[in-house]
């Protein structure tokens, strides 16, 4: 092994091991013992080097949907968390392929299912590369916890009246919109009392691409962009309009 290589290897371990710590952290609350959602992250990350083709010079071809089997216990612990965990998942597999070079054929599906036979704290994994569309779905990560936008037009701010409350007291009530066309996405300050900024520098209204940070008060909002299959996308809208109806 060269010392070029053996240094990139260094480097993707230690990039690894901040996904795995992103990972815990945003999720260990709620998963305090039993199986933890970093075991499922390295579970599908095997997976995709393990079933990698190389296709042409420039393109690995890797999996791109996923049924992630669990025991009963493990799978209600998950199940609880809600789309969230599944777009924390699909955001590890889309860094770890970016990483790798990998590519895939269509968007990502992940999908929990509960397996009998398997015992609590085992993970198993089937995947297959299904080519079809592509939904573009943007995400806001705010203290560990994944927000779909509203729609074309997100508001943040600390007032009832904004899309996305969060409660920091250096943050106006309306602070800051995201806007969306399903491509791409834009950040405007709303004229707010302490200001907002984007990537450290101030931000009054700028183009937002994936992995942005914007600074609101002592708040960090970090945009992501998640490939998803166009089925994925649409069961994770259903899902979330029908906990809100309830």
């Amino acid at each position: 092994m060269s010392a070029t290589t053996g240094r990139f290897l260094g480097l993707l371990d230690s990039f690894e091991r901040g996904l795995e710590r992103a990972v815990n952290g945003a999720f260990a609350k709620t998963f305090r013992s039993g199986l933890q959602p970093v075991e499922v992250t390295s579970a599908l990350r095997r997976e995709l080097d393990t079933r990698a083709v190389v296709v042409a010079r420039d393109r690995i071809l890797v999996p791109n949907k996923f049924t992630v089997l669990l025991s009963p216990a493990d799978y209600g612990a998950m199940s609880e968390v809600g789309p969230s965990l599944i777009d924390e998942f699909m955001l590890q597999v889309e860094r770890h392929a970016i990483a790798q070079r990998y590519s895939f054929a269509g968007g990502i599906s992940i999908e929990l299912k509960p397996d009998e036979k398997l015992a609590e704290g085992v993970v198993g994994i089937n995947s297959v590369s299904v080519k079809g569309a592509v939904s573009w779905t943007p995400v806001l990560e705010i203290d560990g916890t994944m927000h779909q936008l509203a729609g074309a037009r997100t508001i943040i701010g600390r007032g009832s009246e904004a899309d996305i409350t969060v409660d920091d007291t250096g943050i106006s009530r309306k602070h800051v919109e995201i806007l969306w066309d399903g491509k791409r996405a834009q950040a405007r300050d709303l004229g707010s009392t302490n200001g907002s900024k984007l990537n450290g520098a101030k931000l009054a209204k700028a183009p937002l691409e994936p992995d942005s940070v914007i600074e609101i008060g002592r708040t960090k909002i970090v945009f992501r962009v998640l490939a998803q299959s166009a089925d994925s996308a649409a069961t994770n809208v259903v899902s979330d309009r029908g906990r809100g109806e309830q």
